[in-house]
C-alpha cells in the first residue's frame, strides 16, 4: 500500500538524520545563504533511491535536487515533492523541530503528503478526500480533524525562523477581530501538523518558502478539512517556473 511504503521511506530518512544529529557534524552554506549539513544530503539520497524504486516514471524535484529547467517540468502531469530536511536551522540549533516531508503532485496539487518527525518519531499522512492520521513511533494512530476558532478567541502557530513586518501587520488585523490570540512559535512543517490536528487555527507565513516546504502539509491540513490558500483565497499551487512561493496561510 503506497501509504506504508512512503511513511516507511520517510522514518527511514529520518534515522539517517539522526545518525548525523547525534555527532559532531559540519555545516556548510549554500548560494541563498541557507546551510546544509551532511544529514540533508543523506536523507536526499535515501529518498530520492527509494522513490525512483517504488515507480521510475515518477520524477522528483527535492530541494537538494532542485536544478531541472522549468522547460523540463513544466510538462510534469505528476511528481514527487521532497524537502529531505526541512528545517535545516532547527537541526543545527538542535532543537528537535525538524522535518522530512514527501508529496505527490499532480495537475499542480500535492494529492497526499507525509511529514515525518525524527526526534519524536512521529509520522503525519494526509491524503486530500481520504483523510489525515498521526502516527505515533509505537504505532498508535489518531485520526486528526481542523479545529474552528471561537468567537472570540483563536490560536495562531508562526516561524521560530522567520519573523517579518508582514506578519506583525497580519497580526495586528486579527487583534481587531479576536480579543485572545494565543501564539504558538515552530519550526519547519510542524505549523501544518499543529493545524491539521487542531492544536492552531491558523498558520499565516508572510515570509519566504519554497514549494517543497509547503507540499506535504497542505496535502496534510486539507485532507484534515483544512485549507491552504494565497492571500487572495485561491488553493497553493505547484510547479510554478519560479518555485518561491508567495504568502499564504493554512488555516481550519
Amino acid at each position: 500500500m503506497m501509504r506504508e511504503k512512503l511513511i516507511a521511506i520517510a522514518r527511514e530518512a529520518g534515522s539517517r538524520i539522526l545518525d548525523v544529529y547525534h555527532r559532531d557534524f559540519q555545516v556548510q552554506y549554500k548560494g541563498d545563504h541557507s546551510p546544509l549539513t551532511d544529514a540533508d544530503r543523506a536523507s536526499h539520497e535515501w529518498i530520492a533511491q527509494e522513490l525512483h524504486a517504488l515507480d521510475p516514471g515518477i520524477p522528483i524535484l527535492s530541494e537538494e535536487g532542485r536544478d531541472i529547467p522549468y522547460a523540463v517540468r513544466k510538462n510534469w502531469v505528476r511528481f514527487w515533492l521532497v524537502d529531505p530536511l526541512d528545517g535545516t536551522k532547527e537541526f543545527v540549533n538542535r532543537n528537535g523541530e525538524f522535518t522530512v516531508n514527501i508529496s505527490l503532485i499532480e495537475h499542480g496539487y500535492p494529492v497526499l503528503g507525509v511529514i515525518h518527525i525524527p526526534v519524536t518519531g512521529t509520522t503525519y499522512y494526509g491524503e486530500p478526500g481520504v483523510g489525515a492520521v498521526r502516527i505515533e513511533r509505537q504505532g498508535e494512530q489518531r485520526w486528526l480533524s481542523v479545529q474552528q476558532p471561537s468567537d472570540d478567541a483563536i490560536t495562531i502557530v508562526d516561524s521560530r525562523s522567520h519573523p517579518s513586518a508582514e506578519l506583525e501587520s497580519f497580526m495586528e488585523r486579527l487583534r481587531h477581530q479576536y480579543s485572545v490570540i494565543h501564539r504558538i512559535s515552530k519550526g519547519s512543517a510542524l505549523k501544518f501538523c499543529l493545524v491539521a490536528e487542531g492544536a492552531a487555527h491558523l498558520y499565516p507565513r508572510m515570509g519566504p518558502t519554497m514549494e517543497w516546504d509547503t507540499g506535504a502539509g497542505q496535502a496534510i491540513v486539507e485532507a484534515a478539512g483544512g485549507k491552504v490558500v494565497w492571500l487572495d483565497g485561491t488553493r497553493v499551487n505547484y510547479n510554478k517556473e519560479n518555485l518561491r512561493n508567495s504568502h499564504f496561510v493554512a488555516k481550519a
